[in-house]
């Protein structure tokens, strides 16, 4: 593993989740539905975390054919991907890991590996009727920033330039 700091932001429909690891340790992590709203808001949220943290890498989502996001969060993550480039911090894009059935079973396996988040994880699964938990963008998050540090050699060399 390498002794990356990395600053995985997550944007969902409404929130934003973010998690800093530290050669592989969860750091901080916390989810926000107020810098959602606007782009100047979310900009000046993330480069307050790039000035606090001061990571290594900013890992966002791979906006492609394959992404699920809608128009406004597309323009949202390519926010931040051009806030990194004017930051001199290595942006990452990943697509979206998908390795388990349900957003429900990757983050009951995130809380395995990083038992800090055991107050982010849902009670029950959500009926299809119900809105997704506001605290699972933290687990999108954390999937991404691992996606980077575990995934391929080659998305790790890109991290690292």
């Amino acid at each position: 593993m390498a002794a990356l700091k990395v600053l995985a932001v997550a944007v969902s429909s409404g929130r934003v989740g973010y998690v800093f690891l530290d050669s592989g340790r969860l750091r901080d992590w916390a989810v926000t539905t107020t810098v959602s709203r606007k782009g100047g808001d979310l900009v000046a949220f993330v480069q307050g975390l790039i000035n606090t943290l001061k990571p290594d890498v900013v890992v966002t989502e791979k906006c492609d054919g394959e992404c699920r996001k809608g128009t406004r969060t597309k323009q949202l993550i390519a926010a931040i991907a051009e806030l990194a480039s004017h930051n001199y911090v290595r942006d990452v894009a990943v697509a979206r890991p998908r390795h388990f059935q349900s957003k429900y079973e990757e983050a009951t396996s995130a809380v395995a590996r990083h038992p800090d988040l055991i107050g982010y994880l849902p009670r029950r699964k959500r009926r299809f009727y119900e809105f997704e938990p506001r605290n699972m963008i933290v687990f999108e998050a954390l999937a991404l920033a691992e996606a980077v540090i575990f995934g391929p050699p080659e998305q790790l060399s890109t991290a690292k330039g």
